[in-house]
């Protein structure tokens, strides 16, 4: 499932491969988490047992039972983990990513007239389709029945797939979610990079506001530009999640804002907590959970925090591209059996 890429990502990709071979791992108290004691630990609890009855191995099935039983929730954590520190050869980054609202018609009208697509029955799970530039100029899908709704402006059309998930608002008042149900097979490209790359700003400068007014000024040039990333995601239409609920995350579940993260699993188990401590503009100490991933998400120290909803929620996490280091927290058995041999 293609979540959470990040405001961030949508700009300019910063984050190199990761060094996914022997990573630094060390395990901490937790007298060393910078603001540890001064955090609403029951917070992190709550969305903890949102997605920890899916975590299947016993060590993580047994701690998210006796969660269930409603514990001290700082005691629970201090008493049953271990702050566990990951490295590779990538240096730590946050971003952020959230869920777009956009507005709508059931119906292709004048102003609404840029479609959001289902899935089409000959795209094959794990093929590749043809390319954004295809799909737009042979309007191979125009027609077939497989429009969930019209938007009015194709640049958020453009960050809808990007970031996997949103709230559509139909012009009859009702307001319809829809979610990641597939792509197209191409590998994404960054419009932002693409703009450093011809001179037009420099890295520093990209953000999705500027590229939205860039579009915006060259429709021409700007249509051509979002079809530089030929990727293309197909959603599906959620019926039953409750409108006080986040975006359904990797984990089909709803994420929580400011409580929860998109990860490289290959590094943080989904359904971890993960202390974080971001710096730079907004300094951060919290522990979130991780809920979610994104093709963009790599590395050890690599973190994508969920903002919230709407065009705040947007402009928020556009602004988050800071250092800092998250500490994953291990059932304590698992978290010393990670140390090297000699070490533990």
């Amino acid at each position: 499932m293609i979540r959470a890429l990040g405001a961030a990502v949508i700009g300019f990709a910063m984050t190199a491969a990761a060094n996914a071979q022997d990573p630094k791992v060390t395990v901490l108290g937790f007298d060393q988490l910078d603001g540890w004691a001064d955090d609403d630990h029951q917070a992190a609890l709550d969305v903890f047992l949102e997605t920890c009855p899916d975590m299947k191995d016993p060590d993580w099935g047994s701690l998210c039972a006796l969660a269930g039983q409603q514990p001290s929730a700082r005691t629970f954590f201090e008493l049953f983990f271990r702050p566990v520190l990951i490295e590779d050869s990538s240096p730590m980054m946050f971003t952020g990513y959230f869920e777009p609202e956009l507005d709508g018609s059931l119906v292709e009208t004048p102003r609404f007239r840029i479609p959001i697509y289902r899935k089409p029955p000959e795209l094959r799970r794990g093929s590749k389709w043809l390319s954004r530039t295809e799909i737009e100029e042979t309007e191979v899908l125009k027609n077939r029945g497989l429009e969930i709704a019209w938007v009015d402006d194709p640049v958020e059309a453009f960050f809808l797939q990007i970031q996997g998930s949103g709230r559509i608002k139909l012009t009859n008042g009702r307001t319809i979610r829809v979610g990641y149900s597939a792509a197209n097979g191409h590998d994404y490209r960054s419009i932002g990079a693409e703009l450093v790359r011809r001179g037009v700003y420099q890295a520093h400068q990209v953000s999705a506001q500027v590229l939205r007014s860039w579009v915006g000024r060259n429709p021409e040039a700007g249509r051509a530009l979002l079809q530089h990333n030929p990727s293309f995601v197909f959603f599906r239409k959620l019926r039953r999640l409750p409108a006080d609920k986040g975006p359904l995350g990797a984990m089909n579940r709803s994420v929580t804002a400011m409580r929860s993260i998109a990860v490289d699993p290959a590094f943080t188990p989904l359904g971890a907590p993960v202390w974080i401590e971001k710096d730079g503009a907004g300094p951060l100490r919290r522990l979130m959970i991780a809920q979610d991933t994104g093709s963009a998400i790599k590395g050890a120290q690599r973190a994508d925090i969920f903002v919230g909803t709407g065009d705040e929620a947007g402009r928020e996490a556009g602004r988050i591209r800071d250092p800092g280091r998250m500490v994953v927290l291990m059932p304590i058995q698992r978290a010393y059996a990670m140390l090297p041999e000699g070490a533990q």
